[in-house]
């Protein structure tokens, strides 16, 4: 990309997406002016997503854009902070057209308009390598209330909202693996950060985490980060009806492959067990279910059983980035 064409880009198409935060100057600087609220913290996340690696190389640029977005998104929600706005930097490839920029920028344009969120800044830059898209998240939460992976105790439930392995299945289909079915590829595509939810449970949960790489590999952060054993109910772990068709077919390979499957940015938590029935009760407040899937205990490992109470192996617990 050309300078000229850098910045007629970042004026033309990305300063739009800031006009609603004063803070962003219009991205007309390097950087943007936020001030807290007062007894807030600020949550800073970020994450990089490359092609091929993080989404397929077929995927059309504005689920891309929409994706970064939102898997970003859920970060926060695991936090259970309020999003504030948002920072995005591409690496454009040699090759990328006008054409395909713009079909980003109105993926962007969708999400950020969802979530009443604005564009704060950020960076544009080509190069030989693969499209490589950097968002950096901005939020707040009340001081000394944000969720963490670490504070899971022995006696604690552990929940999960939505469903799990939906986003594998998503997957599948868009890689042409599965037939269509828009519900599951809607899971890959477009997935739903749980912010009311993470925002509920500010007072409730004990630890928290979204489940990014897979749901035994992030139960093993938080068993790592808590010190502590979470013992998941293979039986109790919520599929959704397509998933469970599937499975069908696929039998203990199959729901392995959906336990270990990433992307489904659902968020697995724990809490002390005599606020089940608060949590129950977040279903109407927070617009999705939320299922019990096991216990909490000494130790520092996780273990997954399955309906007749065998201890679960799995080659690995699910995505890694090395």
């Amino acid at each position: 990309m050309s300078e000229t064409g850098e910045f007629e880009f970042i004026r033309n198409k990305l300063a739009p997406l800031s006009a609603d935060e004063p803070g962003a100057l219009g991205l007309t600087d390097d950087a943007a002016l936020l001030t807290p609220q007062p007894g807030q913290e600020i949550v800073l996340c970020s994450d990089m997503l490359v092609s091929g690696t993080h989404f397929l190389e077929s995927d059309a640029l504005d689920v891309v854009a929409r994706r970064s977005f939102l898997s970003n998104l859920s970060d926060l929600a695991a936090m259970g902070a309020n999003p504030i706005g948002y920072l995005s930097s591409v690496c454009w490839p040699l090759n990328t057209t006008e054409e395909q920029r713009d079909q980003f920028v109105s993926g962007l344009a969708a999400a950020q308009t969802k979530y009443g969120l604005t564009l704060l800044g950020g960076d544009t830059t080509s190069g030989e390598g693969p499209l490589v898209v950097s968002m950096t998240f901005v939020g707040e939460v009340q001081s000394g209330s944000a969720l963490k992976r670490a504070g899971a105790n022995p006696g604690d439930d552990i929940w999960v909202t939505g469903s799990i392995g939906d986003a594998a299945l998503g997957l599948a289909i868009a890689r042409g693996d599965l037939d269509q079915q828009p519900y599951l590829l809607s899971r890959y595509q477009n997935p739903t950060p749980r912010i009311e939810a993470g925002i509920c449970l500010r007072k409730l949960a004990s630890a928290c985490i979204d489940i990014s790489d897979g749901l035994v590999a992030d139960a093993g952060h938080i068993a790592s980060t808590s010190q502590v054993q979470l013992n998941i109910e293979a039986a109790m772990i919520p599929l959704s009806a397509p998933a469970l068709l599937w499975l069908e077919k696929e039998g203990d390979v199959g729901l392995r492959k959906l336990l270990t499957a990433g992307d489904d940015y659902e968020l697995l938590f724990t809490a002390p067990h005599d606020k089940a029935s608060e949590i129950l009760s977040l279903k109407s407040e927070c617009g999705v279910d939320i299922s019990w899937i096991g216990s909490v205990s000494e130790g520092q490992d996780v273990t997954v059983r399955d309906e007749e109470g065998e201890v679960m192996k799995f080659d690995s617990p699910g995505f890694t980035h090395f």
